[in-house]
């Protein structure tokens, strides 16, 4: 584990924490987190820095963040304002007390459709305040990739720009007006001032009058540096706004403390701008040779007046297929190695296309012209985005290559030289050996990367120190800003000086020490700041300890450690609704309940500073008592972080020689529980189910009063099938039917179904010869020696099956998943193992693969149709929305995310409240709301029981609505020769 005097000698804190904590609970309405596991949550942000905080305040309005800033100021602590953490540049970690402004106060305070402006609390997600302003054609233009997740007071702090600030500006050109807090205590609006109105304010006298005369004297100081030394750019972000305080600009205090990163004051309130959303868009996707000649054309592509304009190069694209990311969707893009996006925006869908068709027109005249694709599939266009705002997650951990780092992230030239500039910067990204793909904003000539330095030796630091100096040199010779979008923070702030003049520095410490005389806001970040190969998260101290593991974790390099350093803090999982990714943070709104949370403190429980607990850490228990083993994570996340397997592999060690919770022995052992209840199936119903009983035995289990204990079959499917002995027609070809602990015990019908189903379509079906599990229970709670024990069980019985080639159908979605994911990480050198994972079907996906062409049940109906998070996770809905098609089902799949239930989860009095909380946020609704003719449709076991014990619905398998449709269509043949036999009976 890394050496702990390290962190003492750099970020040693004279504050007395202890004081400050009880000083803070109480005058604090909030929470105020000083554990040692809630500062190691928030040591780190989305970029490449770590910092162990003082403590942690959530507060629930202003009054708490004044409060909070009073207590800090009484002991000297440093304080310091986030929002969802995402930042690249280190300026979101700090040796201070974090405001975590994301929680409570999220709120819309005012939305004025007719003066186009918004008023908001800063922790509010952006898309929150998009959706609202969209209701009246209305939008907030700059729109980063975090977009469902990103919090305005964020975007004020990095001065935030996005996809379509080329229409509608950067965060500073939106906002109007900002309440603020000053570490010294003073709470004021700000915004534009005229000069009658500035010299009211510093006649007035006090601490405002005192800033804001500072403020005027510095303007006049340095007024000719400031209108001579910024580059003229359109995403110029490094450094403090100080043009805005100049008399042509207004005075504008507001926007010039957009993107000072918490270094001068907190937000507690901002009115920003709001300006006309088009209701007509067009996506007009142009194919280059090469991003560099790609990016020689925007000037011609801008001169149409597009409301986007991105580029993406052939490594991006090379990158999310070597990742799986979006397979079909890159599919999408003309012919070429680099490509512009150029969105048109009109009053209607014929405005835009119009526009586009017009620029199609003008490129079709050249000499080379460009490949073109005019998008008219809104859909399309929607997967066209998901690619490129997949751009940081897919370059960060690519399959095969050395990962990829922030560092270099956002600089950003004039666009009419982004050409040139892309590629210069090719050629020095050669130079140094290294690699990244190239993509961004390229209308305002803002450029992405994420290079594959090597910052864990002292070699490789020292290498990427040299590179970033060059590249600095490089994009300020082009009349550039070392950051586009992001801030200086710590990544670039030591380079301020290449970029400002000595003069504008000096001003830019000024301005600082106006607002922050004492230093205490965010300190070391943007300016006066620690080096860039400081604080670094890994560095030449990292050195975690190599620990034996049950998953072999492949995709890492059979490392643990490595697999707790995939998370990059994209913070995806902290979308508060849409997905399934993190179900339980989209109920509690906790970052220790995001994926991205629980992967931090994995990491720092390796580190073992401030945590020590090592496997034995509460704290990371804590975190991850809330995961519902979803995968969703694995499916969504950019990096495709797999929080189930983590939380399975900690499980397995904190619980070493302690007792589990008594639902583990309960439910986790549900196979031999099941099998032992399979020999008087009334008797376990008696005890499970009888009043009274009941409520005793949900106690013995650990079970919630308000649950139903599922009741056992009266006959197994194993038994029934034992007892019928199918006849083996020897000709047709032959499928195995793995009869899972789940549908075997307790839904045999749906066993049943996927027989009559197979067997219907001309297999032959055969069943394992003895009972069989895979142990998905086994997981949740950590057992993972018994989970292993049932894989090699299973190999060794089914080994001449599983050599044969057959394919293997499992009904229960949560049991494919354990085949084609768990199993993998336990067995990875198992050959056999590996056969069977790529021979295990679910029922849809098998009748896709082996017996497309044969006819189905047409049977017209409406369905809505809810995907078990493991199916959309691993495998997606595609096959079983082309089975329902060719029934005639016209489907309805809403993104209904997790139902919550999860297995044991939702069954466990601990956790009964979020399971619901989480099936309320759309499943619950949607199911009661549909029509009583509509059919439910669930393939998951836990899914349907959280459907039956919630609404007044029953949730269907596709099995079970296949072999009813068969049934009803063989009875439909059949009533036609009877009607003949009878007429025929009454001839005679």
């Amino acid at each position: 584990m890394r050496s702990t005097t390290r962190w003492h000698a750099v970020n040693e804190s004279t504050v007395d924490a202890a004081a400050l904590e009880e000083e803070l609970r109480r005058v604090v309405r909030g929470e105020v987190r000083f554990s040692a596991g809630d500062r190691a949550l928030y040591a780190t942000d989305g970029s490449n820095y770590r910092q162990v905080p003082i403590g942690v305040v959530v507060p629930r309005d202003a009054n708490d963040v004044v409060r909070t800033v009073a207590a800090a100021r009484r002991f000297g602590a440093p304080v310091l304002g986030r929002g969802c953490g995402t930042s690249l540049a280190g300026q979101c970690c700090n040796v201070a007390v974090v405001i975590d402004m994301s929680k409570y106060m999220h709120g819309l305070l005012r939305l004025d459709p007719n003066e186009r402006r918004a008023v908001v609390q800063p922790g509010i997600i952006l898309d929150s305040l998009r959706d609202a302003a969209e209701e009246h054609n209305l939008t907030f233009p700059p729109d980063p990739s975090t977009h469902r997740h990103c919090t305005l007071g964020g975007m004020i702090g990095n001065n935030s720009c996005g996809v379509h600030s080329v229409r509608g500006g950067k965060t500073d050109d939106n906002t109007e007006e900002l309440e603020i807090l000053t570490y010294d205590g003073v709470r004021m609006r700000v915004g534009k001032t005229s000069d009658e109105e500035l010299g009211r304010i510093i006649a007035e006298g006090g601490r405002r009058g005192e800033i804001y005369g500072a403020m005027r004297a510095l303007r006049d100081r340095y007024a000719d540096e400031i209108r001579n030394g910024y580059p003229d750019i359109p995403r110029r972000v490094s450094g403090y706004n100080l043009p805005w305080l100049l008399p042509e600009n207004g005075f504008d205090v507001a926007k010039a403390l957009v993107g000072s990163e918490s270094t001068l004051a907190l937000v507690l309130e901002a009115k920003t701008r709001l300006v006309h959303s088009p209701p007509g868009r067009s996506l007009l996707a142009l194919g280059y040779p090469s991003v560099a000649e790609a990016g020689d054309d925007v000037p011609r592509i801008m001169e149409h007046h597009p409301i986007a304009l991105e580029g993406v190069d052939d490594v991006l694209i090379d990158d999310m297929t070597k990742k799986g990311l979006h397979p079909k969707d890159v599919r999408l893009l003309p012919d070429g190695n680099g490509f512009l996006l150029v969105e048109f925006g009109g009053d209607t869908r014929e405005q835009s296309d119009a526009r586009a068709r017009e620029v199609m027109e003008g490129l079709k005249g050249r000499e080379h012209p460009p490949s073109m694709k005019l998008f008219d599939d809104p859909e399309e266009e929607r997967k066209i985005w998901e690619v490129r705002e997949s751009g940081l997650g897919a370059a960060a951990r690519v399959p095969g290559d050395r990962d990829t780092w922030e560092g270099w992230e956002d600089s950003a030239v004039p666009p009419e030289r982004i050409g040139d500039y892309l590629r210069d910067l090719r050629k020095l990204l050669h130079t140094y050996g290294y690699n990244g793909a190239l993509y961004g904003h390229f209308g305002q000539g803002c450029i992405h990367t994420r290079i594959d330095f090597d910052l864990l030796t002292a070699e490789g630091i020292a290498h990427y120190r040299s590179f970033m100096n060059e590249a600095a040199d490089l994009v300020v010779s082009y009349g550039g800003s070392l950051s586009g979008e992001h801030g200086d923070g710590q990544s670039r702030a030591e380079l301020l000086p290449k970029m400002f003049s000595p003069r504008l520095m000096q001003a830019f410490r000024d301005f600082k020490a106006i607002w922050d005389p004492e230093n205490k806001m965010n300190p070391g970040k943007l300016i006066d700041a620690y080096r860039m190969d400081e604080n670094l998260r890994l560095g030449v101290d990292y050195d975690p300890p190599a620990v034996k593991t049950w998953f072999q974790f492949p995709e890492d390099s059979g490392s643990f450690a490595r697999a707790t350093t995939r998370c990059v803090g994209v913070g995806k999982c902290r979308n508060p609704g849409g997905g399934t990714m993190c179900p339980s943070f989209q109920v509690t709104r906790e970052e220790k309940d995001s994926t991205r949370g629980r992967a931090h403190l994995l990491f720092e429980m390796l580190e073992g500073n401030p945590m020590d607990g090592g496997w034995q850490e509460d704290a990371v228990h804590d975190a991850l008592d809330l995961c519902l083993g979803c995968k969703g994570c694995k499916g969504e996340c950019p990096v495709n972080v797999d929080m189930a397997t983590l939380k399975a592999e900690f499980y397995a060690h904190y619980y070493r020689n302690r007792l589990r919770p008594r639902s583990a022995y309960a439910m986790g052992l549900i196979y031999w529980w099941a099998r032992a209840a399979a020999r008087a199936p009334w008797l376990a119903n008696f005890f499970s189910q009888a009043p009274g009983l009941s409520s005793v035995a949900k106690v013995a289990a650990g079970v919630s009063q308000k649950r139903r204990l599922p009741k056992f079959a009266q006959q197994t499917f194993r038994n029934w099938y034992g007892e019928q002995r199918p006849r083996k027609t020897g000709a047709a070809p032959r499928v195995l039917l793995f009869p899972d602990t789940f549908n075997n015990n307790f839904f045999p019908e749906t066993a049943k179904a996927g027989l009559e189903v197979l067997e219907a379509l001309g297999f032959d079906v055969i069943v394992p010869p003895r009972n069989l599990c895979c142990g998905r229970p086994l997981y949740d709670f950590g057992m993972l020696g018994l989970a292993k024990r049932q894989l090699r069980q299973i190999l060794q019985t089914l080994r001449p099956l599983i050599r044969e080639g057959l394919p293997m159908v499992v009904l229960e979605p949560s049991c494919l998943a354990v085949f084609r994911d768990e199993m993998g990480g336990l067995f990875p050198h198992d050959i056999d193992a590996r056969r069977l994972s790529e021979r295990t079907y679910l029922l849809s996906e098998f009748i896709e693969k082996f017996a497309k062409d044969r006819p189905l049940p047409h049977i017209g109906r409406e369905a809505l149709v809810h995907g078990h998070c493991h199916q959309k996770a691993l495998i997606g809905m595609s096959a079983d929305t082309a089975v329902l098609d060719k029934m005639g089902i016209k489907t309805d799949m809403p993104e209904t995310g997790c139902c919550g239930m999860a297995g044991s989860f939702g069954f466990e009095a601990t956790h009964y409240d979020v399971s619901v909380a989480v099936g309320e946020r759309v499943l619950l609704p949607a199911v009661r709301e549909a029509d009583g003719e509509k059919l439910i449709i669930a393939d998951g076991f836990s899914c349907r029981e959280q459907i039956a014990q919630t609404t007044n619905r029953r949730a269907l398998h596709l099995a079970d609505v296949l072999a009813q449709a068969l049934r009803d269509e063989h009875a439909a043949q059949q009533r036609p020769e009877a009607a003949r036999a009878m007429a025929h009976a009454g001839r005679r």
